[in-house]
């Protein structure tokens, strides 16, 4: 049976009805996929030994949190061009969208701005921002050509990872290719052509395997906003003995686009110009990541999990100056000669290890986790001054390193108390040292360091057999970066960002109908909002914020082929409680969110159409209305209208080898605001694409 395309089941069995499940598959499909899960874990040996969530037969009281888990299925079946496409699906996650590839993330989750994320991501369980204490968290996105599954966690589900655990953890789990060849294109509107091969070779006793992972796209992009991304990742494992067993992932990343931070400016947007408003500037990266894991299982009943990871990641940011007054004039962005390559460089160096016990803890089983981190960052920025004659040579001007070293330790231990009732308390603790050094300022330097302790505890009680009620509450923190921290070369006194979280829901199914409802509250004591119209709050804590609302999640089986998945997100409150903008809402947190998807299975052929609604948000701190007129500088404020965008997929399965597949994006060809920064960025225009699956 096809699977529909708006989020595939939970890993968790009990716990069917994380947001848009298809309630008529789930027994089938949960017995299907533990056995397929079975046979694959047997036949390959899977590398990411320290993951953010367990098998897909993993006990009903694992997870006290939201959990949202997207597999390979479901993003196959969605055909997205990045990993915003199918975040923006999942209930509470709001998308500030810059260009259709999102080669820099931005996403904020349960109110929280989708302008500065508080939230951590990983790849494989490894942090793939840049740099977690030095900044900043937008220099790296994953390509969605990689994934092989995506796992959101919110709640003090995510209490075991840090740090920027307060909105909660996104996961992007990496494909490890099966046996054989299997050969992905794709061609779509702006001229975009993506070709993806996925090659693997198993040992004979299934005890090795590597494989190779190989994508190439290139587009002339929405409002030709061009890019030319090559990604290659190595993935091998082998068993040493029945006891131990080693993977390494080694992966190598390019992408050269043609973006800027300009948008459109106002009267353009009003009359539908689709040029790019930076034709010149460019944004060039590149990343090199070597991950190396071991698995060592000491007893029955004693795991011990031990991952290494280093990561170099560059990123050239080319911006050639305007002349303010000819642009105000011209309604549209007049530049000069002078060109600014803000040109920043980052490592990092990481070890973590955690211990798996299942024993006896107070007279109650108990399965423990203790956990610790090593970690290094640094980068280096460089702010070269050029010319449009020199070309990306010139003077280095501001020459800063940021460096950061952090340890992390947690433990934590889950308990059934009854056949029902499990509780899990934990504690983390993140203690960091962060230095600045200026050498262009005869390396003038100063430190500063902090260390928080986070505790939380979660429960997670059967109602009935299928529902199931969770909850709980923790200490989350975010750290300021060292350019907020060491502002001018001077300990700020800032504490990382603290928020205690809330949240209760309850998931379940009903005969044809799945169904998850969850509260929760985000009570900020200290938040820092940076790169906003007031330079004071960009160095000391902004003070009291909060936030509270609901997820909702509801889907049933129509008959016929037919079902409807939905989920809605009410955040009434994403509010300032202290400083200049009290009673204020946060920027980029609308009220409400929506998606709902209608899909259609018969035998080989799968089609959907989904909608996805976004509600009005602010665009700067101060809630001004009106958008600007002029071409001023800084970060533009403004009421960005809601919208609704519907996007219709289908595919056909030819035979077990070869699959075809096509949408259309924006099928109604919605003019809308997808972000504001130093201009309007407009949401992509309609689009359409059609590609094939060839397993050799």
């Amino acid at each position: 049976m096809s699977a529909s395309p708006f989020l595939r089941p939970s890993l968790l069995a009990s716990a069917i009805a994380i947001a848009l499940l298809p309630a008529a598959t789930i027994a089938q499909e949960e017995t299907d996929q533990d056995s397929s899960a079975t046979e694959r874990s047997a036949s390959m040996p899977r590398i990411e030994v320290i993951r953010v969530f367990g098998a897909r037969n993993a006990h009903r009281h694992d997870e006290t949190g939201t959990v949202v888990v997207l597999d390979r299925e479901y993003i196959e079946q969605l055909q997205p061009l990045s990993t915003e496409d199918v975040l923006r699906r999942v209930p509470g996650i709001n998308i500030k969208g810059e260009e259709e590839t999102s080669i820099v993330s931005n996403f904020g989750i349960r109110g929280l701005s989708a302008s500065e994320s508080k939230s951590l991501v990983l790849e494989d369980g490894v942090p793939v921002a840049p740099g977690l204490f030095i900044g900043n968290d937008r220099y790296f996105n994953p390509r969605i050509q990689r994934v092989e599954r995506v796992e959101i966690l919110k709640g003090s589900a995510s209490l075991r990872y840090g740090p920027s655990t307060i909105g909660g953890v996104v996961n992007y789990q990496t494909k490890t290719p099966d046996q054989g060849v299997l050969l992905t294109g794709r061609v779509g509107s702006f001229n975009m052509r993506e070709v993806n091969v996925e090659a693997g070779q198993h040992g004979t006793n299934s005890d090795a395997f590597a494989g190779v992972v190989l994508s190439h796209a290139q587009s002339d992009g929405f409002m030709d906003k061009g890019y030319e991304m090559t990604d290659v990742m190595v993935k091998a494992g082998m068993s040493l003995s029945p006891e131990h067993r080693v993977g390494l992932k080694f992966s190598w990343y390019e992408n050269d686009a043609n973006i800027s931070y300009r948008g459109l400016l106002l009267d353009d947007y009003l009359a539908g110009a689709t040029y790019n408003p930076a034709p010149d500037d460019y944004y060039l990266q590149d990343r090199v990541a070597f991950d190396l894991n071991h698995e060592w299982l000491v007893s029955p009943n004693t795991t011990l999990k031990t991952l290494v990871y280093w990561s170099d990641v560059s990123r050239d940011y080319w911006r050639y100056n305007v002349d303010t007054a000819a642009s105000n004039q011209a309604g549209r962005w007049v530049y000069t000669d002078d060109l600014t390559g803000n040109n920043r460089a980052f490592e990092r160096f990481g070890i973590e290890t955690r211990l798996n016990i299942h024993h006896d803890l107070l007279g109650f089983d108990a399965n423990s986790e203790l956990g610790l981190r090593y970690m290094q960052e640094e980068s280096d920025d460089r702010r070269i001054r050029a010319t449009r004659d020199a070309d990306r040579t010139g003077t280095n001007d501001r020459h800063i390193v940021d460096s950061a070293e952090s340890y992390a330790a947690y433990v934590q231990s889950r308990m059934y108390i009854t056949d029902r009732l499990a509780v899990t308390p934990g504690v983390r603790i993140e203690s960091y040292q962060q230095e600045r050094t200026v050498l262009t300022q005869n390396g003038a330097s100063a430190k500063t360091n902090n260390t928080e302790v986070l505790p939380g505890i979660g429960a997670t009680y059967e109602l009935r057999e299928g529902a199931e009620m969770y909850g709980g509450v923790y200490r989350a923190f975010s750290p300021a970066s060292n350019g907020v921290a060491l502002d001018g070369l001077t300990d700020q006194q800032l504490d990382g960002e603290r928020a205690i979280n809330y949240e209760i829901g309850v998931r379940g199914r009903s005969g044809d109908m799945t169904y998850e409802v969850a509260a929760f509250y985000m009570d900020f004591s200290n938040q820092v909002v940076t790169g906003n119209s007031d330079p004071n709050l960009s160095q000391s804590n902004a003070g009291k914020t909060e936030h509270y609302g609901m997820e909702f999640a509801w889907g049933y089986v129509l008959g016929g082929g037919f079902s409807l998945d939905t989920n809605a997100t009410w955040i009434p409150t994403s509010e300032f409680k202290s400083g200049e903008y009290r009673g204020n809402r946060l920027p980029y947190a609308p009220e409400w969110m929506a998606n709902a998807a209608l899909t259609y299975n018969y035998d080989r052929f799968t089609t959907s159409l989904t909608a996805h609604y976004r509600g009005e948000q602010y665009g700067d701190p101060s809630n001004v209305e009106a958008l600007p007129t002029g071409a001023a500088g800084g970060i533009w404020g403004g009421l960005l209208p809601s919208y609704t965008v519907l996007d219709l997929m289908a595919q056909y399965q030819f035979n077990e080898g070869l699959s075809v597949y096509g949408s259309v994006k924006n099928l109604t060809d919605k003019r809308y605001i997808a972000g504001l920064r130093q201009g309007i960025y407009a949401g992509p225009e309609r689009s359409f694409e059609v590609g094939f699956r060839y397993r050799f």
